[in-house]
């Protein structure tokens, strides 16, 4: 049975920093919704009502895209070990660029990353508990160390160049802001 809270409560809080990967979903006014999985220690419990993370490279960028234009998101966590559960948090949110004033905030609470490309401020409006019952047991095993052997390949330069070609527009053409001056 569901049920929905007005912010996140320490057993909440708990479950999330248990978790190795999440779910963000969002989405512009038109076109494509984007649901994308998040792992690594990308991610921070900043109150009951904020939670920031870190968006590294990938093959696309549609999160900073939806969010310049509507920032209405969401994030899933789901139980793959234990007790089932999901938690679903609905809020509005922000992607954060090294130009932008929050960037040096933000930055001071993750390791310094090479493909960072945003940081995503979060603010959560609801947090809603489900039972899980229908997700299925799976084993973390290790972190992948492909992004690791990627960057070292690409280089500053080389990654700077891969956000010119691959991620300053969205699959519906809206732009990211990622290599956008002040």
């Amino acid at each position: 049975m569901a049920r929905r809270y007005e912010q996140l409560k320490p057993e909440h809080i708990a479950f999330i920093e248990q978790q190795k990967l999440f779910f963000v979903g969002t989405a512009a006014n038109d076109g494509t919704v984007n649901v994308s999985p998040k792992g690594w220690d990308s991610l921070r419990v900043l109150s009951e009502n904020r939670i920031a993370w870190l968006n590294i490279t990938g093959s696309g960028n549609e999160t900073a895209a939806h969010l310049a234009q509507n920032q209405r998101m969401t994030m899933m966590f789901c139980a793959f070990d234990g007790n089932p559960k999901i938690l679903r948090l609905y809020g509005k949110a922000v992607a954060a660029h090294p130009r932008d004033e929050q960037w040096d905030e933000l930055s001071q609470l993750f390791e310094p990353h090479a493909s960072a490309r945003q940081y995503v401020d979060f603010r959560i409006d609801l947090a809603q508990t489900s039972c899980g019952f229908g997700v299925p047991f799976y084993n973390f095993a290790e972190e992948r160390d492909n992004m690791d052997r990627w960057l070292a390949s690409r280089g500053d330069e080389g990654i700077e160049e891969y956000w010119r070609e691959k991620n300053q527009v969205s699959l519906d053409g809206l732009p990211t802001h990622i290599l956008d001056e002040d």
